[in-house]
């Protein structure tokens, strides 16, 4: 039984091809996904002239989502976070700011984007300016400035103490306490 199977795509699938495309994936992944989903069917020259008049239609359909990511992108383009979080001194956050959270700013900024899209290397965990990235489709990103301001802003520097002025001591002994 070959590891392998060759087949023509029905659906755009990410990561994998758009529709029309004759793709070679693992057995197991055509037999148990591709397959009883209809995303697919085997490579024969029959499917492939039928599936051209059908690609007809989605590249016309992918133009027009493509027009509106593109759209979506440029209203982006322009945003920029800020968010006020507790945070200790040293500028640690007592939480985090995650995907979540940027979802939640974004929506409040006007703009709706899924919590899946927000590309984060790991929860920001300290205040200061980072990037974030956005996913709009496939490999159209937008990276967006993100501020992480402290609750009650930022502390005031502490003066650095003055030194004590030095004195000198003299400590008088009584006489005879020492051995002469």
């Amino acid at each position: 039984m070959s590891k392998t199977v060759t087949l023509l795509l029905r659906e755009d699938i990410e990561n994998l091809g758009n529709c029309g495309d004759v793709v070679t994936v693992a057995a197991g992944y055509a037999r148990n996904y591709l397959l009883p989903r209809h995303y697919a069917e085997a490579a024969s020259a029959e499917n492939v002239k039928m599936i051209a008049r059908r690609r007809e239609r989605f590249d016309a359909a992918r133009a027009e989502r493509m027009k509106e990511f593109e759209v979506k992108k440029n209203a982006l383009e322009g945003v920029s976070l800020t968010t006020i979080e507790r945070a200790d001194q040293d500028g640690h956050l007592y939480g985090s700011v995650n995907a979540a959270a940027i979802v939640k700013l974004l929506a409040e900024a006007g703009h709706t984007v899924e919590e899946r899209n927000v590309l984060l290397d790991g929860p920001i965990k300290s205040v200061g300016a980072t990037e974030v990235v956005i996913r709009i489709y496939a490999d159209m990103r937008v990276t967006l400035p993100l501020t992480v301001d402290p609750e009650g802003g930022y502390p005031e520097p502490e003066p650095e103490p003055e030194a004590p002025a030095e004195r000198e001591e003299r400590i008088e002994m009584p006489e005879g306490s020492l051995n002469e």
